[in-house]
């Protein structure tokens, strides 16, 4: 159940580029950030109160945890989201956060000494083959033509970001459930993300956002963010950080399967047999847990 949860919430996270995409063109970032992240406390808080009842208050202790998850997982790496995404490709920004479970992986070996077998290396360095292969259409050459300006560096921050992001919430893990933390993580990021989004001109904007932006608005607030960050913090509860984090590189694929299906876009085979690299990376990376489990 858990591996269907992340494989569920990377098909979500897929569908965010594209989401974000249109919301990029239309809406400044913090001002986007913002009412997806209203949308998503707003999702989130009936459905913790009838699964677990209202959630309790922080305690002290918890309070400036909660606060750096707010400041990473929803007010940074979003600002650098959207900003990305004004800048570049759709695909582009998804081949830069494939390097996110790498960073994961890498921060889990340096300080929490996780040893880095040589099957889960292997899987990881597999998976990230296979997103390169989904994300570049079978030309994994011509993604680097371009160089590096504001965007890629925008999304590097992501991953910065999201890294501090996972960390944290496993600390902060081990005191709240995971809804609850999500919960406040959102509601401190939003108050963080409130002052720029005044500062953009956020109440001005709201009659000028159309049918569309408005629906991509829900779909990044309920989907990729209520459902997505609650299931991604239970896979890290179950399974840790590094575990989970090699999902991530689902997320290109399904992108180009959705892109597929909604945009019409074709699929080469090389594609096809990059996301299956994607998806036996995935697996050899949790299969030696899973066999030792008691």
């Amino acid at each position: 159940m858990t591996y269907l949860l992340l494989i569920a919430t990377t098909f979500l996270w897929g569908g965010t580029f594209i989401a974000g995409r249109l919301v990029a063109g239309e809406i400044p970032p913090f001002s986007a950030s913002f009412l997806r992240f209203v949308i998503a406390g707003a999702a989130l808080l009936p459905i913790i109160a009838a699964t677990e009842g209202m959630p309790a208050l922080p305690t002290r202790r918890q309070f400036l945890p909660i606060l750096l998850l707010g400041l990473s997982g929803i007010f940074s790496y979003n600002a650098f989201f959207f900003t990305g995404l004004s800048h570049i490709t759709a695909s582009r920004a998804a081949l830069i956060i494939a390097t996110t479970p790498l960073c994961i992986t890498l921060v889990s070996t340096l300080l929490y000494r996780e040893p880095l077998t040589r099957l889960r290396g292997i899987g990881i360095l597999l998976s990230l083959t296979g997103a390169l292969l989904v994300i570049s259409n079978g030309h994994p050459t011509m993604i680097f033509a371009g160089g590096f300006g504001p965007g890629e560096f925008s999304l590097l921050g992501c991953v910065v970001s999201w890294t501090v992001y996972t960390f944290v919430g496993k600390s902060v893990l081990t005191t709240m459930r995971p809804l609850p933390c999500v919960f406040y993580a959102i509601l401190a990021g939003t108050l963080l993300l409130a002052g720029p989004a005044l500062i953009e001109g956020l109440p001005a904007l709201l009659p000028s956002i159309d049918v569309v932006g408005w629906a991509s608005l829900a779909y990044l607030g309920i989907g990729g963010t209520s459902l997505g960050f609650s299931w991604y913090y239970l896979g890290i509860k179950r399974i840790g950080p590094s575990r989970a984090g090699v999902f991530i590189n689902l997320v290109p694929v399904f992108a180009l399967l959705q892109s597929w299906l909604l945009l019409s876009e074709t699929l080469k085979p090389i594609v096809l047999a990059g996301g299956f690299m994607v998806c036996t990376g995935v697996y050899l990376t949790n299969r030696r847990a899973r066999l030792h489990r008691p």
